[in-house]
């Protein structure tokens, strides 16, 4: 349709975060960061590393950083025959301390309904949840206390209220460690001095966090704060389904040393994305789903073909 347009006479902006889009399909390129016009220039000058150091102002010496520290053998994390008709079928994995196990399946795999069924948020007809060695059968408050966070893939309507202030956001799981006196009531200078701190910590680009709406935040700040606010609970296990979903080449990067930070203090993650490349990238094993079920695991060195052969079903020779 672009291609039409353009044969027509047409003039088209396009908009996108896939560098490889915009080399194939534009003949000049702009590149803005933090609302200023930082390069542009006929798109056969523009490799790829090219509009990366325009973008994030600096070097990337790779897409992926360096990983800190090795997985332990201590099991964080156990789902045990997790079943639901229809939905899952007899799912088992183990997150070790300080893993990141890489969870990969084509669209309806069952990779979302795993994450929000092990959270408690959808109900499971059998199977066993268990976090740090504690069985967990009961809310999703229950697992939330027991040290497990879940970052949704879908922030702007499950993970932020949008309206509210950064501040409010990251506070939303920890709020009550805030409460003071016999009400409860908000203490606003420890609420202000903790918020801050996690701002700096997370390098949450914004003006005045305490006022300022979530909304007005870019794609990857918003990131920042979703998964800043479980940070202020100190969890134990992350979930973090399509933690790059929306977010621009500089801040996946941010989230990606995130990722290796925690897990480098000893947290399990289980790290869900329909980006193949990033799990090659990020994660210690990956496992496949399909239609529900657990159909293939894989250790370094992955193989791509073998990985998405898994996720058809298909067998390679």
């Amino acid at each position: 349709m672009i291609a039409r347009l353009r044969a027509e006479g047409r003039t088209v902006i396009y908009i996108s975060h896939i560098l490889g889009d915009i080399a194939k399909l534009c003949d000049r390129v702009a590149v803005l960061r933090d609302g200023r016009l930082t390069d542009q220039g006929p798109v056969a000058e523009f490799a790829i590393p090219r509009m990366i150091r325009s973008m994030i102002g600096r070097d990337l010496s790779g897409l992926f950083p360096a990983r800190t520290a090795p997985a332990s053998a201590e099991v964080v994390f156990r789902a045990e025959g997790l079943g639901q008709p229809g939905v899952l079928e007899n799912v088992s994995l183990e997150v070790h301390a300080g893993e990141i196990l890489g969870l990969f399946g084509l669209m309806g795999s069952g990779r979302s309904e795993l994450a929000r069924a092990a959270f408690g948020l959808d109900p499971l007809e059998r199977g066993t949840v268990v976090l740090a060695g504690r069985p967990l059968s009961g809310t999703t408050a229950e697992r939330i206390a027991a040290g497990m966070a879940f970052v949704t893939e879908n922030r702007r309507e499950e993970g932020l209220m949008m309206e509210a202030s950064v501040a409010d956001n990251l506070s939303l799981v920890a709020v009550r460690d805030f409460g003071r006196g016999a009400l409860a009531l908000l203490d606003r200078a420890a609420h202000a001095r903790a918020t801050e701190k996690a701002r700096t910590e997370l390098g949450i680009r914004a003006t005045g966090i305490a006022t300022q709406p979530v909304k007005s935040l870019s794609g990857g700040n918003q990131q920042k704060v979703v998964i800043g606010k479980w940070l202020m609970n100190d969890p134990r296990f992350f979930i973090l389904d399509e933690p790059t979903r929306g977010v621009d080449v500089g801040a996946k990067y941010e989230i990606y040393a995130l990722a290796d930070r925690l897990a480098a203090a000893g947290g399990g993650i289980l790290f869900i994305s329909s980006e193949l490349e990033e799990l090659i990238g990020m994660c210690d094993r990956i496992l496949v789903m399909s239609r529900g079920e657990l159909v293939g695991g894989f250790e370094p060195p992955f193989d791509r073909e073998r990985i998405l052969a898994s996720a058809f079903r298909e067998v390679v020779a």
